[in-house]
This record gives C-alpha cells, sequence and structure tokens, in this order.
C-alpha cells in the first residue's frame, strides 16, 4: 500500500511509521520537519498544512491511505481534506475521547456523537474536544464511509513527548517518600502507542469504517499498579504514600498537570477512565500489558534519553515541585 503520514516523526506519528514500514507498505510522512528527525525509510514530503501551495504537492499524488495524526484546528484539516479528496482512497483520522459529547461525566459509549462544532471552526472556535469534534466532521462529511475516525484515549509509550508517564519515572528514579495521588485501586484506561499505531495501519488496510473508541480496556490497570511498576522498573527504593483526593484538592494541587493522570472523583471526571472499548476490539484493536508500557519506555530512556527538567522538577509543564511535594507529605503526616 502507498500510505500518507500526516506528521510521523514524533511519538504517535512515527510510530504509525515504523509500524506501516515494518508491514511493508510504501510510507510517505507529511510535515514541517521540525519536531524530530525522519523515520528511515519514509519518503518525506516537507509542507505546512496551513499554507494552500503547500498542500497542492499532495493532490496530484495518488495514495491507498491517509493517517492523519496531527489534526486539531477543523479549518486547517478541511483543507487537507479537500486536497486529498480525491488522491487518496481512505483517510484514517486520529481524534480523542474528548471530542465524544457526554464524557467524562458519563462513560463515553460506542458510536456517541462529538461535541457541537463546525467543520470549518477556527482555532478560537472551542476547547480541544470540541474542536477534535470539529475536525471529525471535517474528514467525514467529506470522505464518509471511507474514512476511520480513532478516538485516542490516553497514550502512553517510548518515545511521549508530553511527559506524563517520562516525569513519573524520573521521580521515582530519585527514590524516598513519593505522593502517589488519590486511590491505589482506581481502574484506569491506558493505551501504548505502538498498540494504537498498529490499529490505525491496520483499519488502513483493511479500509475500516466508523468511529472508534480507541483505548486500552476497561481497568486495564489502576493508579497503584501502574505506579508500583514505574517503581520497580527504575529499581529504586521509592516509597509511595497514598494521599486522598480530598486532601490533595484542599490543598490546591493541580489537577492532571501536577501529578500527572490524577483525576479527583467526585467532580466532572467521574467518568475519565470509563470508555466503551468493544467496537474498536472487534476492529483488531489489541494492547499489551500497562506494565510493559512502563518498562519499555524506562528503557527507551535510559537508552535515548528524554525530555529535561526544567527549574522545578517538571517536563513539559508535568509535575509537582519537589518543596511543595515534601510540604504536602509533611502535612499529611501531622493531620
Amino acid at each position: 500500500m502507498q500510505i500518507l503520514i500526516i506528521g510521523g516523526t514524533s511519538f504517535l506519528g512515527r510510530a504509525a511509521a515504523e509500524q506501516a514500514l515494518a508491514a511493508g507498505h510504501d510510507v510517505a510522512t507529511f510535515n514541517r520537519g521540525r519536531t524530530g528527525p525522519d523515520v528511515p525509510g519514509v519518503r518525506a514530503l516537507r509542507g505546512d498544512r496551513e499554507r494552500p501551495e503547500d498542500l497542492a504537492q499532495l493532490s496530484g499524488a495518488r495514495f491507498d491511505a491517509v493517517i492523519d495524526t496531527c489534526g486539531f484546528v477543523p479549518r486547517v484539516v478541511g483543507r487537507s481534506v479537500a486536497a486529498l479528496r480525491d488522491a487518496a482512497a481512505h483517510y484514517v483520522y486520529v481524534s480523542s475521547i474528548s471530542a465524544v459529547a457526554s464524557w467524562p461525566g458519563s462513560p463515553a459509549l460506542d458510536g456517541e456523537p462529538g461535541r457541537p462544532c463546525p467543520a470549518d471552526a477556527g482555532p478560537d472556535d472551542g476547547d480541544y474536544g470540541v474542536l477534535k469534534a470539529g475536525c471529525e466532521r471535517a474528514v467525514t462529511e467529506v470522505f464518509g464511509d471511507r474514512s476511520t475516525v480513532v478516538r485516542a484515549g490516553l497514550i502512553l509509550g517510548p518515545r511521549e513527548n508530553v511527559g506524563r508517564l517520562i516525569w513519573w519515572l524520573r521521580r521515582m528514579s530519585r527514590g524516598g517518600e513519593v505522593l502517589a495521588p488519590g486511590d491505589p485501586d482506581q481502574p484506569m484506561q491506558l493505551v501504548d502507542a505502538r498498540d494504537l499505531a498498529l490499529f490505525m495501519t491496520n483499519a488502513a488496510q483493511q479500509r475500516v469504517s466508523g468511529t472508534f473508541n480507541a483505548t486500552g480496556p476497561r481497568g486495564n490497570t489502576t493508579m497503584g499498579a501502574w505506579l508500583a511498576a514505574a517503581a520497580t522498573v527504575t529499581g529504586s527504593a521509592a516509597q509511595l504514600t497514598w494521599v486522598d483526593d480530598a486532601f490533595l484538592v484542599e490543598h490546591d494541587v493541580g489537577v492532571w498537570q501536577e501529578l500527572p493522570l490524577w483525576m479527583p472523583r467526585g467532580q466532572d471526571g467521574d467518568h475519565v477512565w470509563d470508555a466503551q472499548t468493544a467496537a474498536a476490539e472487534a476492529a483488531g484493536l489489541h494492547t499489551r500489558p500497562v506494565e510493559d508500557t512502563v518498562r519499555d519506555t524506562w528503557a527507551w530512556m535510559a537508552e535515548h534519553g528524554e525530555q529535561g527538567e526544567d527549574a522545578q522538577g517538571r517536563i513539559g509543564g508535568n509535575g509537582i515541585d519537589p518543596e511543595k511535594e515534601a510540604r504536602l507529605l509533611a502535612a499529611w503526616h501531622t493531620r
């Protein structure tokens, strides 16, 4: 197959390029060449999807499938779709469970409509989830049943470019007493970028039609299980101290970023780890144990390096200042 990947140099896009090449496909990538080196073996096309003159080089080509890993603004995605309308037989678009209208206040069910957002919306016309829903419409209004919409869950794995798991692994490697947030038995849903990339590549090859929640099955790990795995793989003497949601909220701990992947119960996010995945699994999504993802990410960090910390020990804006962590732990013990 001739596959075009929009993106293709970092994290999920890079994993998709590697998976497609490993399957024997002819892979071209279209990107600005700014976020990372090209995967060896791809045919790199340079361009900015916001520039019509750059997109023009795609309209005259022929592809069996497109995998769009970096579309965030409906108007911009719409231009790419228009340029590829007659050039590609199938379009795989990476959306997000954040696009589901009822989530996270309610579970994300298979086949749910996306949040209200027109296909020509601009960058200031909504938040991340709203705009992702508009991007979905930009794709499906043109490609119809020649499209696969992949509503990705929380993606982790080697080459992660957000810094969530990377921060936790770095924190565990420092050892000592570690503030562990919330309930260790909190069920979660996490997906490895490599598994998601394989699902997308196969969907492109098989021309799978539809919209899918693509993440790990419900409860494929818990907060306690994957944090324990992070402590184990780093070989540190980290000691986890579990601090409950109410205490963390009372002490103004930033949800999601200061303690990555932590969301307190009893808020609008009660169902943040509650997405139905039966349709994606029936269409071929298989996910590895989260402990394997943790182990492989640490191995990649050891071999290739990882994002550096800022002065407060954060990575990519994720992570709690060590002094604040120490203050919170002291207050927890003397409460």
